[in-house]
């Protein structure tokens, strides 16, 4: 996504907010609130532990970690994004499995360790560290636990930025591994793209997700 153009007087909290509680429909939610395909592919054959969620928006992906065994602490900006997830959490008998943070990924740092650590479509339109996050979300992994990075490898069709010639180039597999700064010993598990079909504003089109799955050694 492109970032904010310079000079605008919305700050990215102001932006994220205004957009969740103005995008929701009938249902209360602004997504679908399933657990995204790609994650869910990634994650299903590990055994459940603690996990770590940057960017949790609704909750989709950390109630079906939820759901699957996993003790979840999942992290978003927007307040009103997490009333829904645990909203959803209560609804679904998971409140109990998962821990709610509102924070500021640019500046928020983990206290701990985690079995695995995700993070999906950690996109914003404004500045952003992500590179920054990243690495220290590659930190907050525990020995023999798994970092799963899950995001745009092309703009989703009629986004509006499928066709912006100023739009960022969204970064590959390989350059989201390199940017990570991994000692050699950590072991590369997925380092691909993965399309998938979905439903995007009454249209059916294909997505092409960046996935990045690494490994970190137990010593």
């Amino acid at each position: 996504m492109p970032h904010e153009p310079a000079g605008t007087d919305v700050d990215a909290s102001e932006f994220w907010e205004n957009r969740y509680r103005t995008g929701r429909g009938e249902d209360g939610r602004m997504w679908s609130g399933r657990v995204n395909a790609t994650v869910e592919a990634q994650v299903a054959g590990l055994t459940p532990g603690s996990a770590l969620e940057l960017g949790c928006g609704e909750g989709a992906d950390a109630l079906w970690l939820a759901g699957h065994g996993w003790t979840v602490t999942a992290v978003d900006l927007s307040a009103a994004a997490l009333e829904v997830a645990a909203l959803h959490a209560t609804r679904e008998g998971l409140a109990d499995r998962v821990t709610w943070q509102q924070a500021d990924l640019a500046t928020w740092h983990p206290t701990q360790e985690y079995d695995l650590v995700t993070s999906a479509f950690l996109h914003s339109p404004f500045e952003f560290p992500r590179e920054a996050i990243l690495r220290r979300a590659a930190s907050a992994v525990a020995p023999g636990g798994r970092l799963l990075v899950v995001g745009h490898a092309a703009s989703p069709p009629g986004s509006g930025h499928d066709h912006d010639p100023d739009a960022p180039p969204l970064p590959t597999p390989a350059e989201v591994v390199a940017s990570l700064d991994l000692s050699a010993d950590w072991v590369i598990e997925s380092n691909t793209t993965v399309e998938r079909a979905v439903t995007w504003r009454g249209h059916d089109v294909t997505l092409v997700d960046a996935v990045v799955r690494v490994r970190r050694p137990m010593h």
